[in-house]
């Protein structure tokens, strides 16, 4: 049977979101869970983990982390990840060298945390007050601050939890070189198309882009990585499109349950803008950083997954332990069938749940 774009969408949906199972397996996995600070009516790595782990609660990963063995870092994006996959990204060689104040600085800090143990940014902005920098998005920040933040990037602190919120620091071990550099490459590449995938070329190429923010020490081998990338992965071209997944997989053709699941805007089920439309015909966009005027679907817009079909979104807000929802639709209208307004209503009331603290 030729595949279509309705098997890859299919697939998509039902490889992405398997049974729920134990955080950490979930997280394992996934590869990564990004993350991102808008809590709005929960973070978004809340919201995507909600799906796949059993009995999940707003905030039980800030909660567990420092029992599992789990790193945030950078990979395609910024998030959480098994420790192993964080190991092959390191040692880390920054594209920009530091000058020898600055190393200096890092230097007196690292010593200093290594003695402390674990520190939060405002002791290391008391202690040293080296203070304020511009930042990138042209406000100000303590020196310290960035400055903990390059050394989280550069493998030389790692997040040892957090509080309210923000990273707590310690200092991590080196990390030895890879052996064989190739082929921790190509591990980091099948970790990123399994989360994505099915995916287009285009976002396989883009991927890798990203990804080299997580190596840059690799940057240059980049479209090596790429063509051994195509040349092990299944492959097929849809309506001129060509499409990658795992050679491993076996693609799932059945019918999607009746189920409503309202996802999050990095959800890896609708994180690929590209993927999103091919497979829904409309655009997504996720609109926090919009001027409210602008905004289309709201500030805080999650998809609304009916079946297999991406057919709108909903902006939440929680009042008193009650969700608020205002539901927008592409067709203009809910679906009239009773079993999608019972499945609504369900997702709803596990979103409810989701958000109380257990015990509550």
């Amino acid at each position: 049977m030729a595949i279509t774009l309705a098997h890859l969408r299919r697939h998509a949906i039902a490889r992405s979101l398997f049974v729920p199972t134990t955080l950490k397996r979930a997280i394992d996995r996934l590869g990564f869970v990004q993350i991102d600070p808008i809590r709005a009516p929960a973070r978004a790595q809340d919201l995507t983990l909600r799906h796949r782990v059993a009995d999940y609660r707003a905030g039980e990963l800030d909660q567990r982390y420092p029992r599992l063995s789990i790193e945030e870092d950078y990979f395609v994006n910024y998030g959480v990840m098994p420790r192993a996959i964080q190991m092959l990204m390191h040692p880390r060689t920054p594209r920009h060298s530091w000058h020898p104040t600055r190393g200096e600085q890092a230097q007196m800090i690292l010593d200093w945390v290594a003695q402390r143990g674990v520190v939060h940014p405002r002791e290391v902005n008391a202690h040293f007050a080296h203070g304020k920098v511009k930042t990138w998005f042209g406000g100000s920040s303590n020196a310290a601050t960035q400055l903990l933040d390059a050394m989280h990037y550069r493998g030389l602190l790692r997040v040892a939890r957090r509080e309210g919120g923000i990273r707590l620091y310690a200092a991590r071990a080196a990390t030895p070189a890879a052996t064989d550099p190739e082929a921790a490459f190509d591990a980091l590449v099948d970790v990123a198309v399994a989360k994505y995938a099915p995916l287009p070329a285009a976002t396989l190429g883009q991927l890798l882009s990203y990804l080299c923010v997580g190596v840059p020490q690799w940057r240059g081998e980049r479209n090596a990585a790429l063509i051994r990338a195509k040349q092990r992965l299944a492959r097929a071209t849809i309506d001129g499109v060509v499409w990658f997944w795992p050679a491993g997989d076996r693609l799932r053709r059945r019918e999607a349950d009746d189920a409503v699941r309202l996802l999050a805007p990095f959800d890896p089920v609708v994180w690929d803008r590209r993927r999103f439309e091919l497979f829904w015909g409309w655009a997504y966009r996720f609109e926090a950083y919009t001027p409210a005027p602008k905004r289309k679907l709201g500030y805080y817009a999650l998809p609304l997954l009916w079946r297999d079909s991406v057919i709108g979104w909903a902006n939440l807000t929680a009042k008193n332990g009650k969700l608020d929802a205002r539901l927008g639709y592409v067709t203009g209208r809910a679906p009239g069938e009773a079993v999608f307004k019972r499945e609504l209503d369900a997702e709803l009331a596990r979103l409810e749940a989701f958000l109380r603290p257990r015990g509550a």
